[in-house]
């Protein structure tokens, strides 16, 4: 199957797993993908991320988090550039989300880095999600 957005697809995915209640959800290897899931579990939205062979293909394997009433941690997913349509921010109006409650995620020169490092960096991007 071809995506055209497979970032998209990984917060698809991460949002219906977190509905359906799942410990665990899994998609297809990218090194974006990969990075993406390395900002969650280093700002405590997800428990744990690993790569796995599966059938000859490289699998993200992604542990959700959940509080101890079984609500998810991850409350919303929301893909802001698309491929169609990239928002880019400079170092001094990169987003808060929800008053900084939440996380963006930003495609920088510098990598891939949450809202605060790049602030802390100095650095602007692509802003390619929001994560609350």
């Amino acid at each position: 199957m071809i995506l055209s957005d497979p970032i998209s697809d990984m917060l698809t995915r991460i949002r219906n797993a977190n509905m359906a209640g799942h410990v665990k959800v899994q998609m297809p290897h990218s090194k974006m993908k990969s990075e993406l899931a390395r900002i969650l579990k280093q700002e405590g939205y997800i428990k744990d991320c690993t790569t796995e062979n599966v059938e000859g293909k490289s699998t993200l394997v992604l542990f959700l988090k959940y509080q101890t009433n079984q609500k998810p941690v991850i409350q919303g997913l929301r893909r802001v550039s698309r491929p169609s349509c990239h928002h880019y921010v400079g170092a001094d109006d990169i987003p808060r989300v929800l008053g900084g409650i939440g996380t963006a995620v930003l495609s920088t020169s510098s990598g891939m880095l949450s809202d605060g490092e790049a602030r802390k960096a100095r650095v602007g991007g692509e802003v390619l999600c929001y994560v609350w």
